[in-house]
């Protein structure tokens, strides 16, 4: 009766990393993407010198503003727990579950990649 591994292979550690730097290099695209698009909305350019009734426009930028530094933050927070995933790979304990203690299901880290929750901890968390 053989147990189950401890840790993947470095092999299979390679291709997480991989996934990882593809996801981390979309998100850093689109933060950039997001942060050029509000700069350039701060820019107002010339629309100071057009009349006060763009009173509801103003109020339409300002959520649509809001609404992009939120995505902004949510990337921001996504790509540190990428960073921290790499970390995990770099130290040993990526992809070991730390609620169980037991091997995430690839699977799982193909879809989440810097989860650190199996599916029956994720599951246990919840109730």
């Amino acid at each position: 009766m053989s147990e189950a591994p401890l840790r993947y292979s470095r092999e299979e550690l390679a291709e997480f990393e991989q996934i990882i730097q593809e996801k981390l290099t979309a998100a850093r695209k689109e933060v950039a993407f997001i942060k050029e698009t509000l700069s350039r909305k701060n820019d107002s350019g010339t629309d100071n010198t057009a009349s006060s009734s763009k009173v509801l426009e103003d109020g339409a930028d300002t959520a649509e503003k809001e609404s992009m530094n939120q995505l902004a933050s949510r990337q921001m927070k996504f790509i540190q727990q990428l960073e921290n995933a790499l970390v995990r790979i770099k130290n040993g304990t990526y992809g070991v579950c730390i609620g169980t203690g037991k091997l995430i299901q690839k699977e799982r880290l193909r879809a989440v990649p810097h989860t650190q929750h199996s599916i029956e901890a994720k599951m246990a968390r919840r109730d």
